[in-house]
This record gives structure tokens, sequence and C-alpha cells, in this order.
């Protein structure tokens, strides 16, 4: 069964109050790294996949995209992201990812932000994907860092007796599958894969690797938040970025 979290309502409720406050690791670490990585939005057709409540699919119009459909398994989602964004060029879709059906249709990008980690079949998604895909698009995403995933249970800095922060405990690495985390609520359950999965599985699904960043934040972000100096000691986040070759290449 696939999880909803975020139809929740204690989970919603504190996970929508704490993006509206603009203080977090997605507004001064992943969000602009992931932006960074598309090359160009205009005229562009576009599927967000795992789109929330539609801020992303919205700045993909705001920048020239022609067309965004925005997937995602939270009906709370959908229905803040279809009040939220009035654009015509938007159209926002109730379904998991992984039950994505859009017949002859294929997108110039394919972008996912901080959702695939929720995907227990990473390898089937991503042959949709491909299909999904035009020659030549890109496709974009963001997930939780190996690193950060790799340790079961919570609680994963080693302190000192006053609190200080020595080290990340790195474990059970090659022991790929659910993890739980407790975030606003108990049992959150996100999946682990190693580096190695996460790229050869593109490689294996027909995709051709572009780039890769292990984001730290924006500067903006360390003033702001400076426990997020953190970042260079251990990444919270992953961004990789492939493409579909085009045939004839």
């Amino acid at each position: 069964m696939k999880q909803n979290i975020y139809d929740n309502s204690t989970f919603f409720k504190d996970y929508t109050t704490l993006r509206e406050s603009g203080i977090t690791y997605n507004d001064f670490i992943e969000q602009p790294a992931i932006k960074s990585m598309i090359s160009n939005l205009k005229g562009k057709s576009v599927l967000d996949l795992g789109c929330g409540d539609g801020r992303f699919s919205k700045y993909c119009v705001e920048n020239g995209a022609e067309k965004v459909i925005g997937v995602d398994i939270s009906n709370n989602m959908i229905e803040r992201a279809n009040k939220i964004n009035k654009d015509n060029n938007i159209e926002f879709v109730c379904l998991p990812m992984e039950d994505l059906k859009l017949a002859n249709q294929q997108f110039d990008l394919i972008i996912s932000s901080l959702s695939i980690h929720y995907v227990e079949d990473y390898r089937t998604l991503i042959r949709k994907i491909n299909g999904l895909l035009k020659n030549n698009g890109e496709f974009i995403f963001s997930t939780e860092h190996p690193i950060a995933t790799a340790r079961k249970g919570s609680n994963h800095w080693i302190k000192n007796e006053e609190g200080n922060k020595l080290h990340w405990a790195l474990d059970n690495y090659q022991e790929e599958g659910i993890r739980e985390h407790d975030w606003f609520v108990d049992g959150v359950v996100v999946y682990h894969r190693t580096f190695s999965t996460l790229i050869n599985t593109l490689i294996e699904g027909g995709l051709v690797l572009d780039k890769i960043i292990e984001p730290q934040s924006i500067s903006t972000g360390l003033e702001q938040m400076p426990k997020l100096i953190n970042e260079k000691r251990r990444p919270s986040f992953i961004i990789i970025k492939s493409k579909k070759q085009n045939k004839t290449d």
C-alpha cells in the first residue's frame, strides 16, 4: 500500500505551517539547487511528480513553461494547489506517481522535488519516466541523501555531554529498503537506496547521467538557520539530472 502521509491531518497542518514560514531546508538548500539544474523552461512542457501544493509548477509557468501537469498522491495537497494556483497552463492530478498513465503525451522536462524517496518501486518508476520523456528530454529529481537515510531509527548525530554534535553515525548503508522517521508524526516511511542504486537504475532505465549536486545552504539560509552549517558535515539531499538520449545520436 502506498503511503499518503500528507493526508494525515496532523502532519499536513504542521508541514504547511513550516513551509509557509519560508525558513526551511527546502527554501535554503533544495529549491535553489534543483532550480539551478534546469536548462531552460521557455515553451517547455513539464511534468511535476509529487507536486505538493503546486508552488514548483507555478514557478515553471512563471519562467516560461507552456504547460505543466502536477501529480500528487495527496488530496490535501491537490486541493491546496488548485486554490492557490489559478493559471490555465497548469493541471493538477491526484494520483500516486507510480500509477500515472498519460496516453500519447511526452514532456521536455520531468521534475520531482523530494518525493521519490517515498516510492517503493524506483526501477519501474524510472522506466515509466523514460517513456514520458521526449528525445533529449530532461529528468531532474531531488531525494534525501543516502548518507542521511542509511541508519535506522532517529537521532543519528552523536553528541557529547554538552549536546554538541561530534559526528554523524553512518550504518546499515548497504541494507536498502524501508526507514521510518519521526517527523511531525511517528512512522513516516521513506526508502533508503545506495548511491549506486540511484545512479545505475537511471542508466539501466535508458537515461544518460548529466549532473549531480550535493547542495549546501545559500548564504541567506546560514544567516536565518545557523544550524545549516552542518550540511558541510553531512548533506541532507542529493539532486540528480539525467537525459533521454535522442535515438538518432
